[in-house]
């Protein structure tokens, strides 16, 4: 046999096959693509997932229902309160608890800061991946400032678990409003800043426009939801079309665009940051006065002061904590409208004081099985801002 390496044929030679990642700074996670290539052209994409998978679903199956909220913020690492909200909801709907006024605007308030902290890691980094090293250093400094504001109200800058079946976890802490109205009152004009250094940028525009496109019809078929649905020019929004915690009391707009490409979705997004900056300051001037929980001694835990002085109190807060509530039997779909899209619980009781199953319809993971749609057919170069464009959360995906 001769030693010599066998000739490439026409047709073996033609194609390419690359791997990008899973540790690739910009796939934004532990995402492996495996890109075939003719030249330059990506002819075939596949995304490989499972490095990440963390069997939270089954997690929350061991745990009493209180107990399942520090998992939720594990999900979806950059919106935590959106999963709280999300759980705490559906929990609530099986017991059919009624959470005070305070405490559903505050959820509200919290919820809409976490989608502009969650947009702003998203701008960031998109548009470093394309080459504009500013506006990261800027997003990331806003950011700071939110975070700042969760560790005011949770002690926690990221996992937060600030919600509590039943309300908040604590009553919200003095000075509060004016961390968030010094934040509201500045964060428009920062906006535009980030629009200036990129909305009319001719190398930004160049990277975008017409990069990443799929169609309305693709993207309903492909389960997409969230802005990327919304920049295809279908105005799908849980917060509008399904209210819950009192967003119809609230009024704001939904962003879209119909182009339906990289360029698009980042103005769907931007503009989504001033509509969820106007929710957070009507929050604010109009948060309703009372409770931070609700009246339910059996699952939410007394006050701690009375825990003290109150013998009742006290074997309230020893039978929840290492007991548990019963939850009546029954099965509840809740969603809520995360920064990626469409999230919802699906929790099933037996009765018991541990849920029986929970499933996690996280956006992420249905928005993933458009990119090869958005990929192939385009240059390898645009890859990179198309999986930007999509805002996907790695965590959410695995689970």
């Amino acid at each position: 046999m001769s030693d010599q390496a066998p000739i490439p044929t026409e047709a073996t030679a033609r194609t390419l096959t690359l791997n990008m990642g899973p540790q690739h700074p910009s796939t934004h996670g532990v995402l492996r693509l495996v890109l075939e290539l003719d030249g330059e052209t990506v002819v075939r994409a596949r995304p490989e997932i499972g490095f990440l998978h963390t069997g939270i679903e089954k997690e929350c199956e061991q745990k009493l229902y209180h107990q399942v909220v520090t998992l939720t913020d594990r999900v979806d690492y950059l919106a935590p309160l959106s999963n709280n909200l999300c759980y705490c909801l559906a929990v609530e709907k099986l017991l059919g608890l009624e959470v005070p006024p305070l405490a559903r605007w505050m959820r509200v308030m919290l919820t809409e800061l976490t989608r502009l902290n969650s947009h702003l890691v998203w701008l960031g980094t998109h548009a470093l991946d394309i080459g504009a090293m500013s506006v990261f250093l800027y997003c990331f400094r806003e950011r700071e400032e939110i975070l700042r504001i969760f560790e005011m109200f949770s002690g926690q800058r990221m996992m937060t678990s600030y919600f509590r079946i039943g309300g908040l976890a604590v009553e919200p802490p003095r000075g509060w409003q004016h961390a968030v109205r010094r934040f509201v009152d500045t964060f428009p004009s920062r906006i535009d800043e980030y629009e200036e250094l990129l909305t009319r940028n001719p190398i930004w525009l160049r990277r975008t426009k017409g990069v990443g496109y799929v169609s309305l019809e693709d993207l309903i078929e492909l389960g997409v939801t969230g802005p990327m649905l919304r920049a295809a020019g279908l105005a799908w929004d849980i917060r509008k079309s399904e209210p819950y915690s009192d967003y119809d009391q609230f009024d704001f707009e939904i962003p879209t665009r119909t182009e339906s490409d990289v360029y698009a979705r980042y103005q769907v997004r931007l503009e989504e940051m001033r509509q969820s900056t106007r929710i957070v300051r009507q929050a604010l001037e109009g948060m309703p006065s009372g409770r931070h929980v609700a009246d339910a001694p059996g699952i939410v835990l007394p006050d701690r002061e009375k825990m003290k002085t109150e013998m009742e109190a006290l074997i309230y807060h020893f039978k929840i904590v290492t007991e548990g509530f019963r939850v009546p039997p029954g099965e509840v779909y809740q969603a809520v409208e995360s920064p990626r899209g469409e999230l919802a619980y699906y929790v099933v009781s037996d009765g018991g004081a541990k849920p029986w199953r929970v499933y996690m319809r996280t956006p992420s993971f249905g928005n993933l099985q458009a990119l090869p749609a958005m990929i192939e057919g385009g240059l390898i170069a645009d890859v990179v801002a198309a999986l930007g464009s999509m805002d996907f959360v790695l965590g959410d995906v695995d689970r």
